[in-house]
């Protein structure tokens, strides 16, 4: 039997509402370590809720979040707590501080090595238009509606 497609889907912005802790990142200085410890009570976006759970029907899902590695337990805690599907997660390298556009690119074509990558669920413009260059179908999440402060940490800061 052959294996699915991968239908890649972003956290932050898409499944996890994070417009209660932006405020830590949107002044300087950043409490960056503020901002990720408030994500375990990030709610569930129902839509990205909706998204997933038909991606799962027939594809292999796998969560690509820009969120430090060092937070991978928390998240994954988080995955389960709100029961969404038990999939791989990839999270970015710590103390990688490149653009989520890059890192997230990078990811997807090291995953199509392995087979067929078939949709990325982002919420990121930038992250967004890089993987459609690159040749990936893309679905933007536009539920949560533009976060200034949220693209700032994605591409500016490289931090989620």
């Amino acid at each position: 039997m052959t294996a699915r497609a991968w239908a890649v889907v972003d956290l932050d912005g898409v499944l996890a509402d994070v417009r209660h802790r932006l405020h830590h990142v949107a002044n300087r200085p950043k409490d960056w370590e503020a901002f990720f410890a408030a994500a375990p009570q990030d709610p569930v976006l129902p839509e990205g809720r909706a998204v997933v759970e038909r991606l799962v029907r027939d594809h292999d899902l796998l969560y690509l979040s820009g969120r430090p590695h060092r937070y991978r337990p928390d998240t994954l805690e988080w995955l389960r707590r709100h029961d969404l599907p038990d999939a791989p997660l990839q999270l970015r390298p710590d103390g990688d501080r490149r653009p989520a556009r890059q890192v997230k690119v990078a990811a997807l074509q090291r995953l199509a090595v392995q087979r067929r990558v078939a949709v990325l669920v982002d919420d990121d413009p930038a992250v967004c238009a890089a993987a459609e260059t690159a040749g990936f179908t893309v679905f933007r999440a536009t539920w949560m509606a533009e976060q200034p402060t949220l693209f700032e940490a994605q591409e500016t800061d490289g931090r989620t």
